[in-house]
Parts: structure tokens; sequence; C-alpha cells
């Protein structure tokens, strides 16, 4: 621990506010990150994902959407809803070629010639 003398301590306060004020801004930051989840409705979620409240029913009785039901409610967290529109992410033509070539180079070392 450094010592600090009476001409250093202005220099030394302003560097450990330095400090303070990084340390206050990286809290608010994983604060904001972890907002709780919110909880949507048939509507709101609609609204959320940009379809029509018939389109959610027809999504969740095929079972392609997340969904939380309650009695006769169906609920949506937005984590789940994001979730499910990054996994529906389509390759690009370099990655499907990428794994084209994996299958085929998988499949040489069980071939007899």
């Amino acid at each position: 621990m450094e010592t600090y003398t009476f001409e250093q301590l202005p220099l030394a306060v302003s560097l450990l506010h330095e400090k303070l004020n990084q340390i206050e801004r990286l809290l608010l930051e994983r604060q904001e990150q972890q907002k709780p989840d919110e909880i949507f409705d048939t509507a709101q979620a609609a609204a959320f994902l940009n379809v029509s409240v018939a389109t959610m029913y027809t999504k969740v009785c095929n079972q392609e959407l997340p969904v939380n039901k309650r009695g006769k409610r169906l609920y949506f967290y937005r984590s789940e809803l994001e979730e499910w529109i990054k996994g529906g992410r389509k390759r690009t033509a370099d990655e499907l070629r990428l794994k084209a070539q994996e299958h085929v180079n998988k499949g040489k070392k069980y071939r007899r010639y």
C-alpha cells in the first residue's frame, strides 16, 4: 500500500473518483443486461413478432413457438421469443458447402474399396 504526501492527495482522490465511476458504469451495464424477463400475452407477442394473432395461434397449435399455458391463457417470455427468432437463422452458401463437405468426408472413413 502506498503512502501519499499531502501534495499528492488531490491526485489520489481524483484517481479514486475515476475508478469509482468506472465501477459504477460497469454495475449499471450489468443491471441493464440482467433486466427481468418480460411476459407477453398473445396480442403483445404477435406485435413483438410482427404477425397476426391468428398466426400466433397457428404456430402454437403446430408447436412452433415456445409457449406457457395457464388455464385458457397463453403466455410468452420475451427471451424465449428472441431465442426462437435467432434459431431461425438460415445458413449461408459457404456454411452449407462446408457442412456438406464435412458430411462427405465423414462417410469416407467407412467406405470399403
